[in-house]
């Protein structure tokens, strides 16, 4: 199994510099960010960006100390799906775009995806990472050291012509 855990960072939200990171228990890493967005959006950011660096059929587990990126990506999403993407209540979806691609990169990828939540800021090495990665890259997104992608349409379609949300300054590292 596979073990990624997630984090998101948002230096004033909403429409602070956000900042996003996965940490693999392998010790690779990856983080990026964007001028401007809200926590939830950099924590779903994580969880997309994890599951799209871990394709494959061995089982991948995330990690997360964000309760709503969780129940986005593996509880509400069905009730919405099956109500055309819209909440219980009837209205529209909050962050629509990054749940959907969320939900498609889940289905797409042959093995399964679980989440486990935990608990923020207390000790566990990889969630202590992954914050630290997704507030160095918030802060780098904040003062424009993040490489913009080449163009907005490659950033925004992946290779089989669908939609997704474009990821700015992805950097990869490793822990060890």
């Amino acid at each position: 199994m596979i073990t990624v855990s997630t984090d998101g960072s948002c230096l004033r939200n909403p429409g602070g510099a956000i900042g996003w990171a996965w940490a693999n228990h392998d010790g690779t890493s990856a983080s990026g960010g964007e001028t401007s967005g809200t926590n939830q959006i950099a924590e779903l950011m994580a969880v997309l960006e994890a599951v799209r660096a871990h394709p494959g059929d061995e089982p991948l587990r995330i990690e997360a100390d964000s309760q709503y990126a969780i129940k986005c990506s593996s509880e509400w999403v069905h009730g919405w799906r099956r109500r055309g993407w819209r909440t219980a209540g009837g209205g529209p979806v909050q962050n629509l775009a990054l749940v959907q691609a969320i939900d498609r990169a889940i289905a797409e990828r042959s093995g399964p995806v679980t989440f486990t939540w935990v608990r923020g800021h207390r000790g566990d090495r990889f969630n202590e990472r992954a914050d630290e990665l997704a507030g160095i890259a918030a802060r780098a997104a904040r003062d424009g050291l993040l490489p913009r992608p080449t163009t907005v349409a490659d950033a925004a379609t992946r290779p089989d012509g669908a939609a997704q949300p474009a990821a700015r300054g992805l950097v990869v590292d490793t822990l060890f």
